[in-house]
């Protein structure tokens, strides 16, 4: 377990990155972009993810916002925006979240696939960590398959393994203040639990569970390199 926990921790070391980095295909990664930030996700009312200084909805930077708490942290580039499952967060006492990534749809892996993260929070946005989901050499396409929820207690990532007969795999992680996935062994006995269920009724506040992108929103300057 632990040297399996090791690998994840290492394929987490940055969203969205690969087991072999590709050769970078896209809009250069430091330009300027004249377009208004885009609300792509929403939790609630002062809890949301904005994409700017984007090139379009698959190339840009993403950013966690939580207006009352006066956070706002930068989650990646080129990463979280491509996500295409669903994703639902649904703790009510607003600790816990769960932001998970993909790659852009032109981006290639090598064979050895691309390792894919996401992001996780115990302490309402504050401070996120990084966790491995994924091995994909298209993983734009396969994190359709994957629905990711996070509660008071856990986090959820559940994938549909088989198309042609319905299985839906799941495992949950155990979310507990403080404690980093890939740095210590879960404490009190707590373990993850593979082949388990999504709880029933999940829904974040305002029921939104998949990121929207509004695609004919594109900058009108040539990129601006920083």
């Amino acid at each position: 377990m632990r040297s399996a926990i090791t690998a994840a921790a290492l394929g987490a070391l940055l969203i969205a990155g690969c087991a072999t980095p590709p050769s970078y295909v896209g809009p250069p990664l430091d330009a300027v972009y004249d377009v208004p930030p885009q609300v792509i996700y929403r939790i609630d009312d002062h809890r949301f993810v904005t994409l700017e200084n984007y090139w379009d909805c698959h190339h840009g930077t993403t950013y966690y916002n939580d207006t009352k708490q006066g956070i706002r942290k930068r989650l990646g580039r080129n990463g979280i925006e491509n996500f295409q499952g669903r994703l639902i967060n649904a703790d009510a006492t607003g600790l816990n979240l769960v932001i998970p990534s993909s790659q852009p749809p032109e981006r290639t892996c090598s064979d050895r696939g691309c390792s894919i993260s996401l992001l996780y929070s115990t302490d309402g946005g504050k401070t996120f960590k990084g966790w491995r989901y994924m091995v994909s050499f298209d993983p734009f396409k396969d994190s359709k398959r994957f629905t990711i929820a996070a509660t008071e207690d856990a986090m959820y990532i559940s994938k549909l393994h088989s198309e042609t007969t319905g299985r839906v795999i799941t495992a949950r992680y155990p979310l507990i203040p403080g404690f980093v996935y890939g740095k210590e062994d879960l404490p009190n006995g707590l373990r993850i639990e593979f082949d388990t269920k999504l709880p029933s009724g999940l829904r974040s506040p305002t029921g939104q569970e998949r990121f929207s992108c509004d695609p004919s929103i594109r900058p009108t300057n040539p990129p601006v390199v920083r």
